[in-house]
């Protein structure tokens, strides 16, 4: 509620608890269907993900490798197994291991049933080097909040200063990898359309800063469409901004 009061100060309380409430059947809903994803048909895969894979299809033929740029949007499992159905590419994601060694099996599974390779985040300088010649798409989570806010790009997010990690930008940068952005949309319950947009097919010549800044203007306008869609019980405003940590991104 703290996360939404911040995000929506214009919106009534009564409104922001209506969207809590859609939030956790969301959640739940994202439990489930990660668990019905042991033993589903890439059929019932396939009728229950849709979405226009074409953009992805089109960089392929080009040469090009992708950054994918996805916020903690329901249900990125189901996404995680559905896109490498539909696309040229191999599928690269990085993922945060699992502790307990049963359930990192278990999951490992289940991510990687329809092609999927996992990257662990723990490792990744390392793990990527395989795919290195390779044409590929790297899948990120980019909305994380870093654990070292000095070391991060600060956006305006929702109105107030917020820290994204410099992870995704300088890697697409370095590499000159096209980059996508993508949200995931709910037409209704259990179905689920994969919408994406071309961010840049040159993202090296841009200014420092400024594909990660177009990533939050995109952010903050599919959250705000669809708020019942995103991550809110994980705390997005965690730092403070401080002159130290250099200029505001606008």
């Amino acid at each position: 509620m703290n996360n939404l009061a911040i995000a929506f100060p214009n919106k009534s309380e009564r409104d922001r608890i209506i969207i809590a409430k859609k939030f956790y059947r969301n959640f739940t809903d994202n439990f489930i269907e990660t668990l019905k994803l042991l033993s589903c048909s890439d059929k019932f895969i396939d009728k229950h993900f849709t979405g226009d894979f074409s953009i992805f299809n089109n960089l392929y033929d080009k040469g090009k490798k992708i950054q994918v740029h996805l916020g903690h949007n329901f249900n990125w499992e189901l996404a995680n197994v559905a896109v490498p159905m539909h696309i040229k590419h191999d599928f690269l994601a990085i993922y945060m291991p699992i502790e307990n060694k049963v359930f990192e099996k278990l999951f490992k599974k289940l991510r990687t049933r329809t092609g999927s390779n996992m990257l662990p985040a723990t490792d990744i300088r390392n793990a990527i080097i395989p795919w290195r010649s390779k044409l590929y798409i790297l899948a990120l989570v980019a909305d994380q909040s870093p654990a070292v806010p000095h070391n991060a790009f600060w956006v305006n997010f929702f109105g107030r200063p917020t820290p994204f990690v410099r992870g995704p930008e300088s890697g697409a940068k370095n590499e000159d990898m096209a980059v996508v952005f993508a949200n995931i949309t709910k037409g209704k319950r259990g179905y689920y359309k994969f919408n994406s947009v071309l961010a840049d097919e040159n993202p090296s010549i841009l200014p420092k800063g400024e594909l990660t800044r177009k990533y939050v203007e995109y952010l903050e306008r599919v959250i705000s469409e669809e708020p019942e869609m995103w991550l809110w019980s994980h705390k997005r405003w965690k730092f403070d901004w401080k002159p130290e940590y250099g200029e505001i991104i606008n």
